[in-house]
């Protein structure tokens, strides 16, 4: 086979992962919640970084459910070891990125090396905790912005969190105004 093609076919390959093909990531463990959808993370050099949880936006503080997601975040993250999958910083600083954790039921889920299969983006969109925040769904994988589409919906139709709300509205929407 010609080299040409191979290399003309690895290169259409790469060039379909998109942003993962380009991904860092970050490990350490969860120190603070900001809010329902931003985090702390102290990696093991002992720098922190602030990141938001790529592909959702949470009810800010003062909107209903607001605290309701940060506590949850809170009891899905705080004081956990975590990869933060990422490739982008926004206006802020912060790493926006897809933050995941090993399943409670992991019986190694608090060893730094255990299997991290629990999407925490995920886990909130999926209790309603918040939006899939579609201005980030061009840096996920086709197969995440699937999953959260899914999920949004599904929360929607089981009225789970902030569903449970007659008219939620979304942080980009009061922003706006």
């Amino acid at each position: 086979m010609n080299t040409r093609y191979i290399t003309l076919a690895a290169a259409l390959i790469f060039s379909s992962l998109g942003p993962i093909a380009q991904a860092e990531t970050l490990t350490g463990w969860v120190t603070q919640i900001t809010d329902g959808d931003t985090i702390t993370v102290q990696d093991y050099s002992n720098q922190q970084h602030k990141v938001w949880l790529i592909g959702i936006d949470a009810p800010e503080k003062y909107q209903a459910f607001g605290n309701l997601s940060h506590q949850k975040l809170g009891a899905l993250l705080n004081g956990r070891d975590v990869a933060v999958e990422w490739n982008k910083r926004d206006r802020y600083g912060r790493i926006i990125g897809k933050v995941m954790a090993a399943p409670f039921d992991s019986p190694c889920r608090n060893q730094r090396d255990c299997p991290k299969t629990l999407d925490a983006g995920l886990e909130q969109i999926k209790t309603g905790q918040a939006w899939w925040y579609r201005g980030h769904a061009k840096e996920q994988t086709p197969e995440d912005q699937s999953k959260y589409e899914r999920a949004e919906f599904e929360a929607k139709i089981h009225r789970n969190g902030l569903w449970a709300d007659s008219n939620p509205v979304p942080p980009w929407e009061l922003l706006r105004k």
